[in-house]
């Protein structure tokens, strides 16, 4: 039996599915990833490292800097939910997913219809003022000249996860507590080299670790079934 069929009768036979996502999932959405060679890391930005523009410490000394790459480079209003976001939103329709935990900011999830979703780095479609607090849409920032700031003078923030800054500790327990009640983790798109998200693997008991991603990852050897394909290719196998 290959590895496709064995992924189709567990997740038939399955109700308690998490799904944990990275950037691989949202690539066919043309959001690109991080760290392949044509990925956002590979790109260069003048003389400054995208590491170093996307941190806490840049942000609030060359907020324009900052707001010039982050609405170039991370903003996609455009992308479209794909097949695979789609298909996991259907999972939880059917009561056999119970929630995503999400390294993703792009809110894509979501808008497949995706209900119980843990976004671990924040989203895009969130922007706060540093002074008053104050939400503001994605528009708001869009539409702004160079810095967005807020009716009280403040600098606006977007809600996401920089460098140098923490997790939030809501959402990591949440998160947290799905993966270590789960039956069945799914993890799609993710290098698993990022933390601590990456860690959050490590909480996992349950009976099938699923891992489908492109490359290589560094917990393959602790996985049930590892399938190195396109998630496309894949969730096409897993409907038919």
């Amino acid at each position: 039996m290959d590895n496709i069929q064995k992924l189709k009768d567990i997740i038939t036979n399955s109700d308690s599915i998490v799904l944990f996502t990275g950037a691989g999932i949202s690539v066919p959405s043309g959001i690109p990833d991080f760290r392949s060679a044509s990925g956002l890391y590979s790109q260069s930005f003048g003389n400054i490292s995208p590491e170093e523009i996307i941190s806490h410490s840049f942000f609030y000394q060359n907020p324009k800097i900052f707001y010039k790459y982050y609405k170039t480079h991370l903003i996609y209003k455009d992308a479209k939910p794909n097949k695979a976001h789609f298909y996991f939103a259907e999972l939880e329709k059917q009561g056999k997913l119970n929630a995503v935990v999400t390294q993703n900011i792009d809110n894509l999830h979501q808008l497949a219809g995706s209900k119980n979703v843990y976004e671990l780095h924040g989203s895009v479609y969130r922007n706060y003022c540093t002074k008053c607090g104050k939400f503001y849409d994605l528009n708001y920032i869009l539409e702004s000249i160079e810095v967005p700031t807020c009716q009280c003078g403040g600098i606006i923030k977007p809600d996401v996860v920089l460098y140098e800054e923490a997790l939030d500790s809501d959402i990591l327990e949440k998160a947290l507590f799905e993966i270590a009640n789960c039956k069945c983790l799914i993890v799609v798109g993710t290098s698993l080299t990022v933390y601590p998200a990456a860690g959050l693997i490590r909480y996992f008991k349950g009976d099938n670790l699923i891992l489908i991603n492109k490359q290589a990852t560094p917990y393959d050897s602790y996985a049930n079934i590892v399938i190195n394909d396109d998630i496309i290719k894949v969730v096409e196998q897993l409907e038919n």
